[in-house]
């Protein structure tokens, strides 16, 4: 009984559909009874009677309906551990969500980082078909969990294993949970456990294969290769640059720019699986993340570009929101297409998104400090390749990120256009993919406030002739005065050094001519 009485609770939606077949039962039962008590029937009688019965029985068809909708709403919404708004709920979503994962496309993610991290957090939402192929490169220094495991490094993978679970909070958490005390002190969790499950399987790849299952993560994460792969960089004046840390230092101190990047051993061989998700993908991710040292790499590893190239799969490069210090200095988007094609050769890449999101001055500005600048996006440059521009930025913990959730809806679109594309509006898969991606624009749609006394005026260093976004609309005359601020504080500087210099200097002369 206290299970049945659980319909009725005010959060259960329930009581007003039961209220509902009452008053058709009532009218029913209003219509029986005329037509009892009463022993001749006028046209008026007899039209109230008709109406009394045909109201009675759509108001109780109505609600029995509804009944059962809002039943399937609660059995899936209490089983969806994936749902962002219990307050936004649509039926067919709901279900979608829990056929579309199992049935959606099958989605390989290439790289590592926050970026890669990023997209797998998105796509989880449309998916459960998703391989996460992931850096396996430390910094050139290992960690005292890799020395004392003596184990490749798997911080990448952890990390994509968290982006790939139903609670990312706890999960996280755990995993990079390091011990204070004892002789596992400064180890952390989650090497200490991939450590343990290699021992038991006595294969890498089994190991994360088994982690995958045990911590019932959607789709899987697998490393691009099982060598312990070191990452170097020719810059463009000869410099070798061997370990990974130091590239963005080198290049800036010997202000040059990077001309390739290689990796050691070169015959690296590709992990078990990575060559055949890639070659049964529907769709292959490359990106976003570090251009020099988490996307080409992987592609390096013998068979990966190879496999791609050959794929039907739709190809698609997420381009980074901003440059990065001592790598990607002044990069256009088609200087990250163009590097990673200079790499791989042609036939890598079908579709290129990029961000024309409008980003505060006052964090690009920090950024600034740094070295760092947004991407331009200089698509006429792109040949070859469709590129689409997409609102994909966000402010968190003052660093300017992608936003996973329009990221993802971004590669979900052109995955149904190329279903459409090929003629397959009807196939359940894009059915649901649509109905899917159409529920998650409604619920992450924010309105947004546009500011209408800014100028149009077209911003950045690279001239004026290009097509102006919404960011240089919106934001030009701001940026301008805070890049001429900068100016006429460097330049007060500058004549107050003089100055000191020039005090200094005299002082001097008159020592030297008092003695």
């Amino acid at each position: 009984m206290r299970g049945f009485f659980e319909w009725f609770k005010s959060g259960a939606k329930m009581k007003r559909w039961v209220i509902l077949i009452l008053v058709g039962i009532l009218l029913l039962c209003f219509g029986i009874s005329e037509i009892m008590i009463m022993k001749e029937l006028s046209f008026i009688d007899l039209g109230k009677i008709i109406v009394s019965f045909v109201v009675g029985f759509m108001v109780i068809i109505i609600g029995i309906i509804n009944m059962q909708k809002r039943t399937l709403e609660v059995l899936i919404e209490n089983s969806d551990n994936r749902m962002n708004d219990k307050n936004n709920i649509n039926l067919k979503a709901l279900i979608y969500n829990k056929k579309v994962y199992n049935d959606g496309p099958k989605v390989v993610v290439i790289g590592g980082g926050t970026g890669l991290n990023t997209v797998l957090q998105g796509l989880k939402k449309y998916t459960n078909n998703i391989t996460a192929i992931v850096t396996v490169s430390d910094y050139g220094k290992a960690n005292k969990s890799r020395k004392e495991l003596e184990m490749l490094p798997v911080g990448d993978i952890e990390e994509s294993i968290i982006s790939l679970s139903s609670d990312e909070d706890t999960m996280g958490k755990l995993f990079n949970y390091e011990f204070k005390k004892g002789k596992l002190k400064n180890l952390s969790f989650g090497d200490i456990y991939i450590s343990a499950m290699q021992n038991i399987h006595e294969n890498f790849s089994e190991s994360i294969e088994g982690t995958n299952k045990v911590f019932d993560i959607t789709g899987r994460v697998l490393p691009v290769t099982f060598d312990e792969m070191k990452i170097y960089a020719e810059l463009e004046n000869g410099t070798v640059v061997e370990e990974k840390d130091k590239i963005p230092e080198i290049v800036s101190e010997k202000v040059t720019k990077i001309n390739r990047i290689y990796i050691n051993p070169t015959n690296c061989k590709a992990a078990d699986g990575v060559i055949e998700a890639i070659k049964n993908a529907d769709s292959i991710i490359i990106g976003p993340g570090s251009i020099y040292t988490n996307v080409i790499p992987n592609l390096l590893v013998s068979g990966i570009s190879k496999a791609i190239k050959e794929s039907k799969a739709t190809k698609i490069y997420v381009s980074n929101i901003m440059t990065e210090p001592g790598q990607t200095d002044n990069y256009t988007v088609s200087d990250h297409v163009n590097a990673i094609i200079e790499h791989t050769g042609q036939g890598i890449i079908d579709f290129c998104i990029c961000d024309t999101g409008e980003v505060i001055p006052e964090f690009i500005k920090k950024y600034n400090l740094e070295g760092s600048d947004l991407v331009e996006q200089d698509i006429s440059k792109i040949k070859g390749i469709q590129v689409l521009q997409r609102d994909l930025s966000m402010i968190t913990e003052e660093h300017i990120r992608h936003n996973s959730d329009k990221v993802a809806a971004s590669i979900i679109e052109i995955i149904c256009d190329d279903l459409k594309f090929k003629d397959k509006q009807n196939d359940m898969q894009y059915l649901m993919l649509d109905a899917k991606l159409r529920h998650e624009k409604k619920i992450n749609k924010v309105p947004k406030v546009k500011n209408k006394k800014i100028k149009e005026e077209n911003i950045g260093k690279h001239g004026s002739n290009r097509k102006q976004s919404k960011f240089a609309m919106n934001y030009g005359d701001r940026i301008k005065s805070i890049k001429n601020s900068d100016m006429k504080r460097n330049e007060n500087k500058r004549i107050m050094k003089e100055i000191e210099e020039q005090e200094v200097e005299e002082k001097r002369k008159f020592l030297k001519d008092i003695e």
